[in-house]
């Protein structure tokens, strides 16, 4: 069970009384967690990541669902156990917050420059429009 509180002006309010969670609770000991809500990665930082794997596919050749693939392989990958074997499998930019999505996209641009000599712009550069102009509708 979830409650969504907001903190404004030193006031916290809840969605949900206290009272009535507490009363859909059967008999029994519980630990109450309160996490700070993080938004799912923009649509817009979605985008700018296809750019960027379509604009490594023409420098290089290779498609940008295997790009995707390698970089998802590459910074999402996690380890899991299942019986008594081991195995490495790819995470999901999908499942990312925004600020998670910031730090994956910073390390697909420096990788892309330090490996394949490829230059991935960032909204703020100068140039930025003229890349978007270009890789948008491809």
């Amino acid at each position: 069970m979830e409650a969504n509180l907001t903190k404004r002006n030193g006031v916290v309010t809840m969605d949900k009384t206290f009272d009535l969670m507490c009363s859909l609770l059967r008999n029994g000991e519980y630990v109450v967690k309160i996490v700070r809500k993080t938004q799912p990665r923009t649509i817009s930082q979605n985008s700018l990541m296809w750019m960027w794997y379509k604009c490594m596919e023409e420098a290089t050749g290779t498609p940008k669902e295997d790009f995707h693939d390698y970089y998802k392989a590459k910074y999402l990958s996690r380890d899991v156990v299942v019986g008594k074997r081991w195995y490495r499998v790819p995470g999901s930019t999908t499942d990312l917050n925004t600020l998670q999505m910031t730090n994956y996209l910073e390390k697909v641009k420096a990788d892309a420059a330090t490996e394949f000599g490829i230059m991935l712009p960032l909204p703020e550069d100068r140039n930025y429009q003229t890349f978007i102009s270009e890789y948008r509708i491809r």
